[in-house]
């Protein structure tokens, strides 16, 4: 955590620039975003304790204009507050990330999801309340519904509370409760978007994200360990086409208060998506399928389909994915080497 706390500014951006304030920024996802401020010109301050982030996802970010804590949200917010910092925007990724992760700490998962929003949420309310702010929800929220594709206003459905896999959504929709209420309540200008198997570059595998995974393997020319029989579907979205939707959602009137599924709805098996990385990298590697009682001795119980109704942000900021999955698996490999690399010099 900084030693220091954050010098006082005043309320709107220095200079006239733009003021953003990220938590999670130095994540997968966050690390983008916060590119993407930077270059149209922002000042950006990037709150994340590390726990998932690396400092290293914001190497490549233009350097002016970035300001980094190492420190959980809710202290940071809370000297931010003291300190009568405001920011223009703000957008709130960090949470507890991916289904190992989940599985294997659900209570600091439910916890970093829960307290660390209503400290962000409080504090954008209470120092001004005019302030747009997105709030990253996941696909995690529509826990086992059997419908497809799944629809902003569709209800909801967790298996029991004895399993630990669905406390992530449960976690989530809390968040996205109080987003509404806080819009509802003080007029905040909140917008919550659903993250539907978000991948990329700086996306790692350690927390049971599957793409980073089967790319690694490929790489290594070692087997793809997929899950079940592989006939689940999922959809795959390219970070930098998912970053450049957030700061139009921010900025669309029409987005406050609502929520927007995210991502793309090209579906693909995982037996698929396995055979497609081993042939876009020309790896030497195999397919092996492994049970889910195998790979999740206290249970795990996955989902047939995974797909999102676009109709929404489309038709309300006009998104449209353009990167496709094989130049995706490409860069990821190409992060991922660089990254081995690194380590090799070091």
């Amino acid at each position: 955590m900084s030693s220091s706390p954050p010098s006082r500014t005043p309320a709107g951006p220095p200079g006239g620039r733009r003021s953003a304030l990220v938590t999670g920024g130095a994540g997968f996802i966050g690390s983008h975003l916060v590119e993407r401020l930077l270059q149209r010109g922002d000042q950006v301050t990037v709150v994340d304790n590390l726990s998932t982030g690396r400092r290293a996802n914001l190497e490549q970010a233009p350097r002016p204009g970035l300001e980094f804590l190492d420190s959980r949200v809710a202290p940071a917010v809370d000297r931010f507050a003291n300190d009568g910092r405001r920011f223009d925007e703000i957008y709130h990724l960090a949470a507890a990330v991916g289904v190992q992760l989940v599985m294997d700490a659900p209570i600091e998962a439910i916890e970093t999801n829960i307290l660390e929003t209503i400290a962000l949420l409080r504090f954008a309310a209470e120092a001004d309340p005019a302030t747009p702010t997105l709030i990253a929800s996941s696909s995690e929220v529509y826990g086992k519904g059997a419908r497809s594709p799944f629809a902003e206003h569709d209800d909801v459905l967790y298996g029991p509370t004895t399993i630990a896999r669905w406390s992530y959504g449960m976690s989530k929709a809390i968040d996205e409760h109080l987003a509404i209420a806080h819009h509802r309540r003080s007029g905040l200008p909140v917008v919550v978007a659903r993250f539907f198997n978000t991948v990329g570059p700086r996306q790692v595998g350690s927390y049971g994200m599957v793409l980073p995974r089967f790319v690694a393997a490929a790489l290594a020319d070692e087997p793809l360990i997929v899950h079940g029989d592989g006939s689940q579907t999922r959809c795959f979205c390219d970070v930098r086409d998912v970053v450049e939707a957030l700061p139009r959602l921010v900025a669309e009137p029409r987005c406050h208060g609502a929520v927007f599924n995210l991502g793309s709805d090209r579906e693909i098996t995982i037996l698929e998506l396995a055979q497609t990385v081993i042939k876009t990298l020309d790896s030497r590697s195999k397919v092996t399928l492994l049970p889910y009682l195998d790979a999740f001795p206290e249970g795990f119980e996955d989902l047939p389909r995974r797909r999102p109704d676009l109709a929404r942000v489309r038709q309300t900021i006009g998104f449209a994915p353009r990167r496709p999955l094989e130049e995706t698996i490409r860069d990821v490999a190409a992060a991922l080497l660089a990254d081995q690399a690194r380590e090799v010099r070091a």
